[in-house]
C-alpha cells in the first residue's frame, strides 16, 4: 500500500511517494496535502484557451490500444502532448485495488484542491481531472479503469466538497501517456492530474424587454 502526499511541481513543490511496508493488519494513513494557496497558484495563469476534444481523446487511445500499436510502453507517444503545456497539479489518490472507489486516506489531498478552487483567482476556470494508470495488466482495462477513477474524482469533489459539476471534466488516460515512460511499471505513473483548460462562459442576465421588442414603439390601442 502507498500512502502518497501531495505537493507541487515545476519550481515549487514535487510529489512524495512514501513506499509503506506490508502489514499483517494494512493501515492507511491520511494524506498530508499541500496548502490549497499554492495549488491555487499553479493552477492560475491561463491566457489562451485549448482546443480539446475529450471524446476524440478517448477515442484515439482505444483505437491504439485495438491495433495494437505501440506495444512497448516507452514507444508510445502521448496522446494529449498539448495537456502538457497547460497550468496544472499532479497529486496521488489512493483507490481500492483494481478499482475506482477513493480510499478514504485521500478524501484530505482531493479537499485542498476543492479549497484552492474556491480561490477568486480560479473562481472563473474549468478544470479536467486526468487519471492515469501504471502499466499493469492489460492496456484496455486500464484504459477504462482510468476513466472510472477520474470520475471518482470528480464526484467527490462535487458531491462531497461542493464544486460546480460544470467547472470540472474527467479523462481517463490509462497507460498511453507515461509521467515516467523509463519506468512504466512505476506508481509514478498513476498519480492523478488536475488541469485548467479555460474559462467558464459568461451569460448576461436577461435584460427587460424594450417596446421595439414587445411589438413595436409605436403600438397603439384601437379606439
Amino acid at each position: 500500500m502507498r500512502v502518497g502526499r501531495l505537493f507541487l511541481c515545476g519550481g515549487g513543490f514535487v510529489m512524495s511517494l512514501l513506499a509503506v511496508p506490508a502489514l499483517p493488519i494494512p493501515q492507511v494513513r491520511a494524506q498530508t496535502a499541500a496548502p490549497a494557496s499554492g495549488i491555487a497558484d499553479r493552477l492560475a495563469g491561463l491566457d489562451t484557451a485549448p482546443e480539446i476534444d475529450l471524446a476524440a481523446l478517448r477515442q484515439q487511445a482505444a483505437e491504439r490500444i485495438k491495433a495494437r500499436a505501440d506495444a512497448q510502453p516507452q514507444r508510445r507517444p502521448p496522446i494529449a502532448p498539448q495537456l502538457a503545456r497547460l497550468p496544472q497539479v499532479r497529486f496521488e489518490v489512493v483507490f481500492d485495488a483494481d478499482s475506482s472507489v477513493v480510499r478514504p486516506a485521500s478524501y484530505q489531498t482531493i479537499g485542498s484542491i476543492a479549497d484552492a478552487l474556491y480561490d477568486p483567482k480560479l473562481q472563473p476556470y474549468r478544470f479536467l481531472i486526468v487519471a492515469h494508470v501504471e502499466s499493469a495488466g492489460r492496456r484496455d482495462h486500464n484504459l477504462a479503469l482510468s476513466q472510472r477513477r477520474a470520475e471518482s474524482i470528480r464526484d467527490v469533489l462535487v458531491s462531497t466538497f461542493k464544486v460546480s459539476p460544470k467547472r470540472l471534466q474527467a479523462l481517463g488516460l490509462g497507460e498511453e501517456q507515461l509521467q515516467d515512460v523509463n519506468r512504466p511499471a512505476s506508481p509514478v505513473n498513476a498519480r492523478a492530474q488536475i488541469i485548467t483548460v479555460g474559462k467558464m462562459e459568461i451569460v448576461d442576465p436577461a435584460k427587460p424587454a424594450t417596446p421595439a421588442q414587445k411589438g413595436g414603439a409605436a403600438a397603439k390601442k384601437p379606439r
